[in-house]
Formats: structure tokens, sequence, C-alpha cells
């Protein structure tokens, strides 16, 4: 407790021992009864009551009730008790006073009242017309007079409406205090406890609700409450869709009936005496996680006995472990006399059906991608998974954990639906590494990580569900939600070319499906002006056999400067015959490392050199033969100490593993009969040289 709340509670002892001490004790020990009666505090209130005169307290009782009001007000629940204990405190510091004006401060018949909001626990006790004294002048007025302060404390603001006609006017007639209160169809299932989901663009709050197989039992159990009064509890483990299930029932069964919806731990002692200050209407008391409103000043069987002899339904709501926790409990026998309904977590095949027919396409995902958790813990968990995971890429948290988790949510975007291999989410994550926030990946290991990633969450879901020893998949919510959101990013070139590599190499998943996306997302990055991703459209058309349109991604490639497409498209040349064009683009990625692309550039000399070689060897001029013969030779003699050598591998320093040209099989065959070809007419030329101007070979 904060020292504002100690100086409250010294205050507080000091002014009930001297209160008790003066001639005023009888209200000053009601008032303190009633305060420490509403927050549970039975020794207090015996301690009190139990006075029969004013109590010569010593000095040294004033630590012992200054504890007691500090355990009083720390409960988190109690919200405005300081605030009724700081106005009683400058009541009392007032100079004593006569018998009439000390019973101002006397509490009134305690009542719960027509609360503003589900939240207030004030009623305002209207003043009989007859002793009532006019007003000196009309209008508004704000102060705490005519109130009786019942747990926690608002101001309550008495207008007054005065027609200044002739004659004397009718005023407004009282308010009543259920016009505050909602009728069953009007509540927002938002404000009466239903999770939010994920909410995309042009869609409402809340995807439209799902009829369960359930709502029969439901409706039927609160008909005969609506008729006879009595309790009705929807239990079920949590996020199940209890406070919906139960809001849809209260709209179908109970319509037009007003309904009070307490906050939790407020007193509802009162709450029989003021229905019956409001005769002919039909009520309802709407209990959501009904353990909050067990318990001292809450729902016992002799309150239920009560609200069902005026007919009052009432609807709660509690989970499976909260009801066993309180059916071991005395705060629970009013579980006793309850209607239980059970709501199952998983969704029966027909509640799947309904789901997925709906227009919401949060609900047609929920239908077809969740399991065991069923629709409504899918929906409602997911965006609490989402945040707790967007958050853990901070270098303080679990980066690591979050970049294995973003490795397989990307490579499912790209169509890898299913079990993803623990090498392949290593070897992606690694790239998430300063991307999109994530950083300090080195500071938690790759075990700590894959155990935050698959921990169950608020016994639901989890991130990444393992599929096998060493697979996981990652959790369809968070792949979903990536999917929709149009301000998460979108996934990397590098991804989706991995995810080509995977699908191509592997049945199990839809190749063309991923060929699909990864055209769309490398076509929307190139247009973009990502140099890469024009290249990787290259790749791709080039694989699928579109040779022009690899050629003109190439092109466009090249001409943003990326020399690893220079040296496909002087492949792609050279393929068409067209040797002279390929030349310069052989030439600038050999410039930059391509060792494939500087051996097939110098193939391509050669053969144009022979060419050459073999129209100069038509000369009549026998001062040049000597000189041809030489060259002859010698390129002879090259090709075979060349092709001697070891093959280089195609080691281009942007191939990032990436076979290319060179490593493809067939390829060795192919450049050893080209060598075999171009020997051949070496040797022709010399023996045709050789012969024709009487020469040896």
């Amino acid at each position: 407790m904060d020292e504002k709340m100690d100086q409250l509670a010294a205050e507080g002892a000091e002014a009930l021992v001297a209160g008790l001490r003066s001639a005023d004790w009888e209200r000053v020990r009601d008032w303190f009864a009633e305060w420490f009666d509403q927050r549970g505090q039975d020794d207090c209130v015996h301690a009190l009551r139990a006075l029969r005169g004013p109590a010569e307290f010593a000095d040294t009782e004033k630590p012992i009730w200054r504890d007691r009001l500090s355990e009083a007000l720390a409960d988190a629940w109690d919200l405005d008790g300081a605030d009724e204990l700081a106005i009683v405190i400058e009541e009392l510091k007032l100079p004593p006073r006569s018998e009439a004006s000390a019973a101002e401060l006397t509490p009134a018949p305690v009542s719960v009242p027509a609360p503003v909001s589900a939240s207030a626990s004030v009623s305002a006790s209207a003043p009989d017309p007859a002793s009532a004294p006019d007003p000196v002048v009309p209008g508004d007025r704000f102060d705490f007079q005519g109130i009786t302060v019942n747990g926690q404390f608002v101001g309550v603001q008495h207008v007054r409406q005065v027609q200044q006609t002739d004659g004397d006017a009718p005023r407004d007639a009282p308010r009543s205090p259920s016009e505050d209160w909602p009728v069953a169809e009007g509540m927002d299932p938002l404000a009466y406890g239903v999770r939010p989901t994920w909410r995309g663009n042009g869609l409402p709050q809340l995807p439209p609700y799902v009829a369960r197989d359930a709502d029969p039992a439901v409706n039927s159990a609160l008909e005969l409450a609506a008729s006879k009064g009595g309790l009705v509890v929807v239990r079920g483990d949590a996020f199940v869709g209890k406070s919906r299930t139960a809001l849809a029932a209260m709209a179908e069964v109970l319509p037009g009936v007003r309904v009070f919806a307490p906050a939790r731990h407020e007193n509802l002692r009162q709450l029989p005496a003021l229905l019956r200050s409001l005769p002919g209407e039909r009520c309802a008391l709407w209990l959501d996680d009904l353990d909050g409103h067990l318990g001292d000043g809450g729902l016992e069987p002799r309150l239920l006995a009560q609200l069902t002899g005026q007919g009052v339904a009432v609807v709660a709501t509690m989970s499976e472990d909260t009801y066993d926790e309180f059916r071991k409990s005395s705060r629970g026998r009013v579980l006793d006399l309850a209607h239980i309904v059970e709501l199952p977590r998983e969704w029966s095949h027909a509640e799947r059906q309904r789901a997925g027919e709906t227009e919401d396409p949060r609900l047609k995902d929920a239908a077809r991608r969740s399991g065991a958790e069923g629709v409504a813990g899918y929906l409602a968990v997911g965006p609490m998974l989402w945040e707790e995971w967007r958050r853990a890429r901070r270098a303080d948290r679990h980066p690591r954990g979050y970049a294995l988790v973003r490795a397989a949510v990307d490579l499912a975007r790209c169509g890898l639906r299913g079990p993803l291999s623990q090498d392949l989410l290593l070897q992606v994550h690694e790239g998430y590494e300063g991307y999109d926030g994530a950083a300090g990946l080195e500071r938690e290991s790759v075990d700590d990580a894959l155990a935050w990633a698959a921990e169950q969450r608020h016994g639901v879901l989890r991130m990444l569900m393992r599929s096998g020893a060493s697979t996981w998949e990652a959790s369809p919510s968070l792949v979903d939600t990536a999917s929709q959101d149009e301000t998460f990013p979108a996934v990397d070139v590098a991804v989706w070319g991995v995810a080509l590599e995977v699908a191509r190499a592997n049945s199990a998943y839809d190749f063309a499906v991923v060929v699909e996306g990864a055209r769309g997302a490398f076509r929307a990055a190139a247009d973009a002006g990502d140099v890469r991703a024009m290249f990787e459209l290259g790749v791709l058309e080039e694989s699928l056999g579109d040779w022009e349109a690899a050629e003109s991604w190439f092109r466009r490639a090249v001409k943003a400067g990326e020399p690893e497409a220079a040296g496909k498209l002087g492949r792609l040349l050279v393929d068409k015959r067209e040797e002279r064009k390929a030349e310069p683009f052989l030439e600038m990625a050999a410039r930059a490392g391509d060792f494939g692309a500087a051996h097939l550039l110098g193939t391509v000399l050669r053969d144009r050199g022979l060419w050459w070689l073999g129209m100069a060897s038509e000369s009549k001029d026998p001062a040049r033969v000597p000189e041809l013969l030489l060259l002859l030779r010698g390129d002879r003699e090259f090709g075979r100490g060349f092709d001697q050598r070891e093959p280089a591998a195609d080691s281009s320093p942007r191939d990032g593993g990436r076979e290319t040209d060179n490593d493809a099989p067939g390829d060795a065959r192919d450049d050893a009969h080209d060598d075999a070809r171009d020997d051949a007419r070496v040797a022709r030329l010399i023996a045709r040289l050789s012969k024709k101007h009487g020469l040896d070979e």
C-alpha cells in the first residue's frame, strides 16, 4: 500500500477512536461497522457492534484500527472505499452537532442502486415530496446529499427542470433506476464479457453469433428461469464462448427484460429491495464469471431464494476449474441450486459447417483451421497470441524464438502449409536478424527458443506445434492473421526462393500454389524496384520453360545492376545461338566472379576464333601458313590442357548455394561433346593447310 493509503488509514483510525469517545459514538460505530461489513471484515464488524456505549479507547488502540483499515483498503477490487473513508473523516472533523444534525451522517437503509454503469454501486434516495423543501433557485445541483454509500462510490447529480410559466407546472416524473439498465437484446457483447478477436478492414468488431449445439439446452433452462426464477450457469473451459452463448440466449428468450449487470464483488444484498421498488418491471441478473459474485455480499442461497421468489432469472458463466474450486467451498453452496448447462470446447461438424457458411472471413478461417481448441478459442486467444509473439522480437525477450516462429509463418504464407523440418526453420530464421525490429538472436539458444515457442498459451494455442521428432508447424491463427493484416511485412524475396526449392523437391507441398504466390510476390516487389525480385522472376520463368519471359526479367535485372542476372541472360542467348549478343553479358558476369560465365565466354570466343582461322586458311599467301598452323596447333593443345583441369564450380558470391547451369546434370557431357567437335574442326583445318602447301601435319 502506498503512502497515501497509509496516511488515510492512520487518519481513519484517529477519527474512529475519537468518534467512539464522543457523544456521536453510535453513529460513528454504525458507519464504520457498515464500511467494514461491505469489505468482508467480520471481526471488525463484531468488535464495533458489541459496543453499547462510548468506548474509553486508549491511544494504543489507534495502531490496531489503522492496521485493520489498511487491510480493508488493500483489496484490489475495492476501488472507491478510500473515497468513502475520506468523506467520513472530513465529516467527523466538524464540530459536535445536535442530535438532529448528527442524524445526517447515519447510514440510510442500504440499497443496490440503478447503476449508470455496471461498476456503480450507489443508490439515490428520492425525498418525500411532502417534506422536501422547494428550491430557492431553479437549476441543477451536484452534491452528496441523500445518498447511501455501498461499496464503490460515485457522485450523483440531481437535475431539476422547472418550467417557468404562470401557475404550477408539473415537474418531470422521477426516473426509474432500471432505465439505465440494458435490455437483454441490447447488451453489447464486448461490454459484458465477450473477448474481442482480430478485426480487419470493413469488418465489425465481432463476427456474427454461430448457433451452438447446446443452445436448445441453454434456452430451455432460461425459459424456466424466466417463468419461475432461478439460476442458470453456462459452464465450460476458458475461451469456449460461454459469455457469447449466454448473452445470445438472453437476447432470444428475454426480449425487453432489463438486465442488472453488477461489477465483480459488488454488494448484492439489497437487490431484492430495489427490485420491489420497481413493480411491474421484468428484470434479470447477469453474472459473468460467477466466481466474482460469490461470498460476502454476493450471491448465496438466501439471496437466490429472494430473487427466485420475485421471478428474477439469474444468468451466469463459470469456468470448469473455478467450478471445481468453489464446489469445495462454502461460498459455492449456491451452485447446488443452479441449472448447469455445459458448453464443450471442441466444435462439432455441424457447428463448424454453420461457421463456414457465414460471410465473415474470420469465421470461415477458424472453422477450417482450428483444431481441438474450437472456433471460439481460436478467435479469442488468437489476438493475444499474436500480440505476445510480436512483442517477443525485442532483444530482451525471445528474439530467436520470434525468428523461428516468423520463419514458419512466412513459409506457410508461401504455401508450405503443414510440417516443416527444423533444419529448414534454422536455415531461414537467421535472415530475420535485424529485420522488422528483431535483434539479439545470439542471446537465446535454439532449444530455449523452441521451448518458448511450443509453450501452450491460455491452455489453448501454441505458436509452434511439434508434429514429429524434428518437424514443426506454425499456429494457423498466426498465419491467418499475418496474411490478413495489411500492416504486416510481406514475405521476403529470399524466403520465396527457398519455398520454391522446397516445394519443387517435395511432393507433399502444392508446387503450383507456391509458384502462383511467388510470381505475384516477385512481381509486386519488382514493380517497387526490387532488383533481386526481378532476377528471381527470371529464374522462376526459366524453370517453368517460359524463355521469353525469363529473358525479359533478366534484362530488367541487368539494367538495374544485377550481375548474376547477366550470367543468366548470357546463357539464354547462347542457347538461342545468339553468341555475339551474349558476349557482353557473359563478360559482365565473369568480371563479377561468375566462373561459369567466364568458361562459357571463353568457349564462345574460341568458336568464333576458329571460324576466323578457318577463313584465314583459304589464303593463298604461303607466308601466312606457318603462323596459322602454330595458332591451330596451340589451340588444340590449349584446349586439351584446359579440359584436363578440374571443372570450376560455379561459386558466384551471390548464388547463396543455388545450383547454376554448370552444376546441372548433363552439362559435363555437353561440354565434352563440344570439345570433341572443336578438336575435329581444328584437325581438319590443319590437315587441309598442310596438304595444300605440302607441309607435314
